[in-house]
């Protein structure tokens, strides 16, 4: 009876690791938050939000909504730092040549919808911050939507999205970092490093228990927290401390374990929660006006939908012109724009970057954005990837 459920276990957690799942059920998380906010359970929503519980002596003292923000979120960027770390060493970003496009297109992705974001918004209160919010790429939705309508594509396609929404991730956290600090404690920067240092070298002693790492993650945790530093990295710090190398005898390193055991936690639940309480915006025809007429608002949409394709195919085709990449094999620069549109899927991390950069109905409003242009990236690449994948079954069948 134990082996069936543990077998049924197992399947679930195997079926929460694929990106189609992982993207369902976040935006199941986010329809329904929409849900609570645009009726009458609004008001018991925004209790649920807000109410606070926590140690005030550590200043853990937070909203269920910052616990999602700031403490689940964290196992999010965990995860996304072991992936990080193996792509850095073992995978796709080893060979720095096979490397170089997604990594060049990241950047483009990155620095163009800012650019563009910081042209439409500045003068508007917040603009100082909120150019940020358009930089990033949600990995589980882009990949979910990628998985739905270019399946056909070859596999080069996905390690290309998968590779260009790692380096966005790791530009995030570095924007995070240095943007969203706020009165740095160097008592609790000193401790935070100094227990990273034993988790590293912990690692290096090749000690296993979670009766060290458990404990150890959640006081790096509680010391980054308390630096003024966002949270959520010390995640990313962790994940990228762990050995990702298998040793002799071996049977798996201790990144993939975790990533295996993680992952499904961090997309059945850690995302989807953090949406939840992040996604419940008004979007009301008063809400939907307002946000017409907000330049920040205007300045997310357009930064995802429109600079996010123009950076990620314009620097990939200038680093092709100049022999820095090469295009991926079987893939045309029609699929290329698809996955630059993809690219626009902001979802995650631009929510937590407008709840970082905005307060008020300004962070409701750009919140909002997030969403608007988000659906819009996914359904222009989706639309692309299904005309193509049309013309390329009819070529198959003609030849």
């Amino acid at each position: 009876m134990s082996e069936s459920k543990g077998a049924r276990t197992l399947d679930f957690g195997a079926y929460l690791r694929t990106e189609t799942v992982g993207g369902m059920v976040l935006l199941a998380a986010a329809a329904l938050a929409l849900v609570f906010a645009n009726t009458p359970l609004s008001g018991f929503y925004q209790a649920v939000r807000d109410f606070a519980i926590g140690p005030e002596a550590l200043h853990l003292h937070l909203t269920i909504g910052d616990w999602a923000k700031d403490g689940l979120l964290a196992i999010f960027f965990f995860v996304a730092g072991l992936e990080l770390k193996r792509e850095l060493v073992v995978g796709e970003l080893a060979d720095r040549k096979a490397a170089a496009l997604p990594v060049i297109a990241a950047i483009g992705g990155m620095v163009v919808p800012a650019l563009v974001a910081f042209g439409i918004g500045h003068g508007s209160p917040g603009a100082s911050t909120a150019w940020a919010i358009p930089m990033a790429t949600d990995i589980a939705f882009a990949l979910g939507v990628l998985s739905l309508t270019g399946s056909w594509l070859p596999t080069a396609a996905r390690v290309f999205l998968l590779s260009l929404a790692v380096v966005d991730d790791l530009g995030a956290i570095i924007v995070i970092a240095v943007l969203f600090t706020d009165g740095l404690s160097l008592l609790w920067l000193v401790t935070a490093v100094v227990l990273c240092v034993a988790y590293w070298f912990a690692q290096h002693k090749r000690i296993t228990t979670p009766w060290l790492y458990v404990p150890l993650a959640i006081a790096v945790w509680i010391a980054v927290h308390s630096t003024g530093v966002h949270a959520t990295i010390a995640g990313v710090v962790l994940g990228l401390l762990t050995r990702v190398k298998r040793d002799p005898g071996e049977e798996t390193a201790p990144s993939a374990r975790l990533e295996h055991r993680l992952q499904p936690w961090s997309a059945g639940v850690v995302v989807p929660v953090f949406a939840f309480f992040a996604a419940g915006v008004p979007v009301d025809g008063e809400a939907l006006t307002s946000i017409s007429q907000d330049p920040i608002s205007i300045a997310v949409i357009v930064g995802l939908v429109v600079g996010k394709v123009v950076g990620i195919v314009g620097t990939a085709m200038i680093g092709v012109k100049l022999g820095l990449g090469s295009k991926p094999n079987g893939v045309s620069w029609w699929d290329l724009s698809a996955l630059g549109f993809l690219g626009g899927v902001g979802f995650t991390v631009s929510l937590l970057i407008a709840e970082l950069s905005l307060t008020g109905d300004a962070a409701e409003r750009a919140k909002a954005a997030v969403l608007i242009a988000s659906v819009l990236a996914s359904l222009l690449g989706s639309a692309l990837l299904l005309i193509r994948g049309r013309r390329a079954r009819r070529d198959r069948s003609v030849a």
